[in-house]
């Protein structure tokens, strides 16, 4: 089987301004790029990733294409289109023609406004990406996971994922109301869960795998092993963890698994709901 890391990032500070990572120094404000990955994944035995944007930039977007074209162990891009613009049917029929591009994702958890996404220009763009069938990412903390099912009323047929879990309060050890509102996402058959982000919600400095445990089996509980996909979210990861240790922990915090249930977690789920071409 081939092992696909369905969530992570590149960057260059010297192409694109990233607001989001504040002025504060840390690890993160510095290059990341393919060459710096490609050894810890060889470490961890994982074979293939699926690249997210960092940045709202159609440019980025191309730019990433560009990369995914020259290291053939990138399987797909999630790229960012501007979904409120007349054009974004433009801008996707540009991204569409590229071979790995496979999602869209807006950075909704920045957003001023929590219900960003069910403005009246967002469902237009919305719309457009189901109409093409072309999936995307929800990003959201939890006080946004009760906006998602009005979303999935509207648009039905819209190929969804949750990103990192939906950001539950790890460090806190809180459970409510994201639990809850999760579980109620979860019982559309459509919507898949990234399994990503927990080490970055834990407390960085001394979390455990059994910090993360309680979180992992809630999870399976509400979507399976059938909608589930692991992603390391590296290089944010990297706050709390490298590479490798990520990886472990969360092949850890599942405990034991039948194979498929691996197999399907850990690069099926994510070559099925990205349609990525076999390695």
């Amino acid at each position: 089987m081939s092992i696909v890391d369905s969530h992570q990032h590149f960057w260059d500070l010297s192409k694109f301004d990233y607001p989001w990572m504040g002025d504060v120094d840390s690890v993160l404000k510095q290059n990341h790029l393919p060459e710096m990955l490609k050894p810890q994944m060889d470490e961890a035995g994982v074979d293939r990733t699926v690249i997210v944007q960092a940045v709202s930039s159609i440019d980025e977007a191309f730019w990433l294409l560009d990369l995914a074209d020259v290291n053939e162990w990138i399987a797909g891009v999630v790229a960012w289109v501007d979904l409120q613009s007349p054009t974004v049917g433009d801008d996707l029929d540009a991204l569409q023609k590229r071979e790995k591009f496979c999602g869209i994702r807006h950075i909704w958890h920045d957003e001023p406004n929590d219900d960003w996404i069910l403005g009246p220009a967002v469902l237009d763009g919305l719309r457009e990406l189901a109409r093409r069938d072309i999936a995307y990412d929800l990003l959201v903390r939890p006080q946004h996971l009760k906006y998602v099912p009005p979303l999935l009323e509207a648009i039905p047929d819209l190929r969804t994922v949750v990103d990192h879990i939906a950001k539950p309060h790890i460090a806190e050890g809180l459970m409510e109301p994201w639990a809850t509102e999760l579980a109620i996402i979860a019982s559309n058959p459509s919507v898949y869960c990234k399994f990503s982000g927990m080490v970055t919600e834990a407390n960085h400095d001394n979390w455990t795998v059994g910090d993360l445990v309680p979180y992992a089996h809630r999870i399976v509980e509400m979507f399976g092993y059938e909608r589930m996909m692991f992603g390391s979210d590296w290089p944010v990861s990297r706050l709390a963890s490298q590479y490798p240790r990520t990886f472990r922990s969360y092949v850890e915090a599942l405990g034991d698994l039948p194979n498929d249930a691996f197999a399907n977690v850990f690069g099926g789920n994510a070559e099925c709901f990205y349609g990525l071409s076999e390695s």
